[in-house]
């Protein structure tokens, strides 16, 4: 993969993080590692939902999953690995190769599970934004 292609696979990432309700990015690691956080009452509190960095020349998103969807997932997509730096049991790191739609698909399920483990009032903040 060249630099213009892992280019245009990294906005395709972020846009699709971006687009979650009261979504934001962060940079609390620096310049060389995005963080995508969910937000209700107060952005200080936000929650991360998704970690885009670049590996040794290759990019991957950390995104939270189901403990009981993780290993079936990482057994049907060479692309998914164990999480790198994170919980192996939730979160998954996902490497360029698969399509939009499955993308969208695995962003939405991380992000998912951290709003549901928000507040009731923080999820009814976001809930007002969708």
């Amino acid at each position: 993969m060249d630099d213009t292609d892992m280019e245009r696979t990294e906005n395709v990432w972020r846009s699709l993080c971006l687009q979650m309700p009261s979504a934001y990015e962060d940079h609390p690691f620096g310049p060389g590692a995005t963080v995508f956080k969910v937000a209700g009452r107060d952005r200080a509190n936000g929650k991360l939902f998704a970690l885009l960095m670049h590996l040794h020349g290759e990019l991957l998103l950390n995104l939270k999953c189901e403990p009981a969807l993780a290993d079936q997932q990482r057994s049907e997509h060479p692309q998914i690995t164990p999480g790198y730096h994170m919980n192996k049991k939730h979160w998954n790191s996902v490497r360029v190769g698969l399509d939009e739609q499955t993308m969208r698909e695995l962003i939405e399920d991380s992000y998912d599970l951290v709003v549901d483990g928000m507040p009731n009032r923080d999820k009814d903040v976001i809930r007002r934004t969708w």
